[in-house]
């Protein structure tokens, strides 16, 4: 049986629109067309349970829990607070067992179990990042902003571009307890939003959203200091948007290909990946047709991209030419209101 896609969109809900919209893929042709959605409140990230049978989403009530059904639709399952501000990223353990919420808003990152139904269980550990940044009114307090466990898990990482700082921490797997175990410190005033690990584990991509630019590191778990910066390179053209805001960052399935959106300069930087060093080659920077790609997805099949314009209410959709640094809009855009960032479910 062939393969079939849903795909799944978070979005803020301040104009009165859905939280959640499904969406039903056409590989062949590179499109998506809305199904149903689903009443959230700011469901500003969204993320899929790694055995597939659960979708979880921020919401202002804290994070909520949904199953997917056979056809790709979601049934409400429970909603958990965070004892907190609304969050803006999820993580979740391989084993599905915690969910880990990165609050922007109050430089909180919380640890919540996972219950066997996929509901949300109570909270695990919760801390608050301390600190000062540089710029009044933008860096100047912590602002956590994403989440990721190393290859092996024994890490979380934690980025907080208000304080210009990667935290790493020890996870405890049996309590979802949290320990201090080194500290990251990226350039002043380069706002580290999102860290990306290869997908052999043994690089990791920092993107610094104010500086509009991408650290990569080499990653050795056997070493003391577990990261070495060994490239720092560029996410925009010279001439770019003043108001530029390096966002989000994909590969291709293969990893020897990388995008990076950058939000107010309205483009995306394609990237050949150099899967042996670890280091990227910029390709191209192109516009997206579209206002501030906060995130962007690539088709399962790594022909299509999705660029989700949250200011813009829209969805563009690009035909992909890697070893040309190409992108062909596909079609008209799709209208939705405020989208944020989207997840792609594969069904058998």
């Amino acid at each position: 049986m062939d393969k079939k896609y849903v795909a799944y969109v978070g979005a803020y809900t301040s104009d009165s629109n859905a939280g959640i919209t499904i969406m039903d893929m056409d590989t062949a042709k590179g499109r998506i067309v809305p199904r149903k959605e689903i009443e959230l409140d700011n469901a500003s990230f969204i993320a899929l349970s790694h055995n597939g049978h659960f979708l979880y989403s921020i919401c202002d009530q804290g994070v909520a829990s949904f199953a997917i059904l056979e056809n790709g639709d979601l049934e409400a399952i429970n909603v958990q607070s965070i004892n907190g501000m609304r969050g803006c990223h999820i993580t979740i353990t391989k084993d599905d067992r915690f969910l880990i919420v990165s609050g922007y808003h109050d430089g909180k990152i919380t640890v919540l179990h996972i219950n066997d139904n996929g509901s949300i269980g109570i909270i695990a550990d919760e801390l608050f990042h301390k600190g000062l940044g540089s710029i009044a009114e933008r860096n100047f307090r912590p602002h956590i902003s994403w989440s990721v466990f190393t290859p092996d898990e024994e890490m979380l990482c934690v980025c907080d571009l208000g304080i210009d700082q990667i935290k790493v921490y020890e996870f405890n797997h049996v309590t979802g307890k949290l320990k201090l175990y080194d500290i990251i410190r990226s350039q002043q005033e380069s706002a580290p939003r999102q860290m990306v690990f290869s997908k052999d584990g043994r690089f990791a991509y920092v993107v610094c959203e104010l500086k509009n630019y991408i650290n990569v590191y080499s990653y050795a778990p056997n070493k003391k200091e577990r990261f070495e910066l060994i490239q720092n390179i560029f996410t925009v053209r010279k001439g770019h948007k003043s108001n530029s805001a390096a966002a989000n960052l994909i590969f291709s399935s293969d990893g020897k290909n990388a995008m990076c959106s950058n939000a107010g300069d309205n483009t995306v930087t394609v990237y050949h990946v150099d899967t042996e060093t670890g280091l990227l080659s910029s390709v191209s920077s192109l516009p997206i047709s579209g206002d501030y790609p906060k995130y962007i997805s690539i088709f399962p099949d790594d022909a299509h991209i999705m660029a989700m314009n949250n200011e813009g209410n829209s969805i563009t959709i690009f035909t992909v030419h890697f070893e040309k640094g190409l992108i062909v809009m596909n079609g008209p855009e799709i209208k939705i209101k405020h989208p944020n960032n989207m997840v792609i479910k594969t069904f058998e």
